[in-house]
């Protein structure tokens, strides 16, 4: 009976032990997510510097 509980015991902590994630091949992802984030604010910024500028403009206004 001992060794049953015994091997239970270690069935359970096989299961539930924390497992060491290995992370690095997940890394190109994140670099073309960096990229890519990058991009589009270069891309937003340069459209709508206009209006972005005339609504800071509009807002200090309305502060004064």
């Amino acid at each position: 009976m001992e060794q049953i509980s015994l091997a239970i015991t270690r069935l359970y902590l096989a299961l539930t032990a924390r497992r060491v994630r290995d992370e690095r091949g997940d890394v190109p992802g994140w670099v073309m997510i960096t990229v890519m984030t990058a991009g589009l604010v270069v891309v937003i910024g340069g459209v709508a510097r206009g209006q972005l500028s005339q609504m800071l403009t509009s807002a200090l206004n309305q502060v004064k």
